[in-house]
């Protein structure tokens, strides 16, 4: 890749991925997929109070997704270098049983959660934003990035998605891989395209 590539020229050229066919075979062999919080699940922004931080924005169309995600049969995780009650309780109210905290080895983290479910690598994806997700990225067989994310997590990634962070971008990576799951059914159709936050949704 060009050193004159910036983060918004790769993001442009990954967005492609979306209809990779090899990707998309990918993404169908996939039994875990683990995602980094705050950049992805979330628009990255802290919101502290005079106690610390005080709150965290999730979306709505994302949690949909991954519970559709998780009903099509494939394991959800949620690995992240902060500490927070407000992940545990997202990830309470989604049925994400994975939940590993206060973590910067996301690549070793990830790797040992695999072979606790005896999955291989290629089982595995993983969607991160910056430098501390690139190990864990590296190592999964389908890696995702989102717009709003630092360069080298974009360079890593398979596909970067059109949505960022905290406003669909979760939801994309869902669609993307329901549409590739012949498990999906009739899900898998209505995505196909790998569009973000269709209409109809249920909160989540």
């Amino acid at each position: 890749m060009s050193t004159q590539d910036t983060g918004a020229n790769v993001a442009a050229k990954k967005h492609l991925g979306l209809g990779n066919a090899a990707l998309r075979a990918r993404a169908r062999g996939l039994k875990l997929m683990a995602f980094d919080v705050d950049g992805v699940m979330t628009d990255g922004r802290l919101y502290y109070g005079p106690d610390g931080e005080a709150f965290k924005v999730f979306n709505s169309l994302d949690g949909h997704g991954l519970k559709q995600l998780s009903r099509a049969g494939v394991v959800l995780a949620i690995i992240t270098g902060r500490n927070s009650d407000m992940v545990a309780r997202r990830a309470a109210d989604l049925g994400i049983t994975h939940v590993i905290q206060g973590r910067e080895d996301k690549g070793i983290v990830l790797q040992a959660l695999a072979e606790s479910l005896e999955l291989a690598p290629h089982q595995v994806g993983y969607a991160g934003d910056d430098e501390p997700d690139v190990p864990a990225m590296a190592w999964a067989h389908l890696a995702f990035s989102v717009p709003n994310g630092h360069p080298c997590a974009q360079q890593e990634a398979d596909i970067v998605t059109r949505q960022p962070g905290g406003q669909g971008a979760v939801r994309e990576i869902c669609d993307f891989i329901l549409s590739a799951l012949p498990s999906a059914g009739g899900v898998a159709e209505s995505v196909a395209e790998g569009v973000a936050g269709s209409t109809g949704s249920q909160p989540a």
